[in-house]
């Protein structure tokens, strides 16, 4: 069990490593306000995007989706979110702390840590099946994530939650753009094959390079500014709905979400479930604090919670690992 609990760590401490590098910047003078918010606006409307964009882009065929094992996940999806709605009335008087919340609990880490969890766990197979599986259930993830942002905040509260508003801020967020672009991408390029034409978007190779390499700053770029926004004194203030965040997220979400499959619908295949282990059992996303900068949520509690859970699912994740392994699924 050892080495279920190193990997844990493993996929989780870069992550706290890199949010510690943030914080003694800041602290230090490195970096100050101006770079954190300039920072947070470049993340978001550039590099998060283009991670987006190659992460859908990199689909192999719409031709070869597992239905089935793609609509349990987007229907757990649905649920944890309108659960989400439900166990945050405590908050409702408290609505940008409430949409933070309500992310945290339905918005994982899916592709900085879940990718690469999907592929240790059952090797190619597990990896393909996530991959498969990050094509839809990312963008679900961002399009209820700026649904639930543009209503549960401060700015959503005053009498602009309209219909109309929230499907126009749905439609122009970057995240959005950024994986629908690669959908339509992949399926101009199933139609280009059907056609016999071979031609990829990586044979442009400088647009291709430039791409993987805004891709590669989203992750580093987005916890540095995190952990230079992350203030230790707000803690306290926050400490209530830190803890029952992260429990949501590490303890709840991952119960429902694979309990759910492996003893009502008997599911069994053990890529899926590394696929499902990534999409409900991963710690919260690191978009979503930045994304909750930008649209009026309560950034601070959500870069906490971005601490929190990555540091509680070095032990979740190991427990649920070796529980999956207790009961022959891995």
């Amino acid at each position: 069990m050892s080495d279920t609990l190193i990997f844990a760590a493993n996929a989780v401490l870069p992550i706290v490593l890199l949010l510690g590098l943030g914080w003694f910047l800041k602290n230090k003078g490195f970096i100050g306000d101006t770079f954190l918010s300039q920072g947070n606006k470049l993340v978001f409307r550039v590099f998060l995007p283009a991670m987006l964009f190659l992460s859908t882009y990199r689909i192999e065929s719409l031709d070869n989706i597992d239905f089935g094992f793609v609509i349990y996940c987007e229907v757990a999806l649905a649920v944890i979110f309108l659960l989400g709605i439900l166990l945050t009335l405590p908050y409702k008087d408290r609505p940008g702390t409430r949409g933070v919340l309500i992310q945290a609990m339905f918005r994982s880490n899916y592709a900085l840590i879940g990718l690469a969890l999907a592929s240790s766990l059952f090797g190619d197979e597990g990896l393909a099946a996530a991959s498969l599986l990050a094509g839809v259930f990312v963008p679900s993830m961002n399009v209820l994530a700026v649904i639930t942002l543009t209503v549960f905040t401060d700015k959503g509260e005053k009498g602009t939650g309209e219909l109309k508003r929230i499907l126009i801020s749905t439609a122009k967020n970057p995240l959005i753009i950024g994986a629908l672009s690669g959908l339509l991408a992949v399926i101009v390029r199933t139609f280009l094959v059907r056609a016999g034409i071979t031609w990829r978007l990586s044979d442009i190779t400088p647009l291709y390079k430039a791409l993987e390499s805004l891709e590669k700053c989203a992750t580093p770029m987005a916890l540095i500014v995190l952990g230079g926004k992350f203030e230790f004194s707000a803690v306290k203030s926050n400490l209530k709905p830190i803890l029952f965040g992260t429990v949501l997220r590490t303890v709840v979400v991952p119960v429902l979400g694979l309990s759910f499959a492996y003893f009502a619908l008997h599911m069994r295949n053990g890529a899926h479930f590394a696929a499902y282990v990534a999409a409900f059992g991963t710690p919260v996303a690191v978009s979503s604090a930045i994304m909750a900068g930008e649209m009026g949520g309560d950034d601070q509690l959500a870069g906490q919670l971005v601490v929190f859970t990555s540091v509680a699912s070095i032990f979740t994740m190991f427990a649920t690992i070796a529980l999956l392994r207790h009961v022959g699924i891995f």
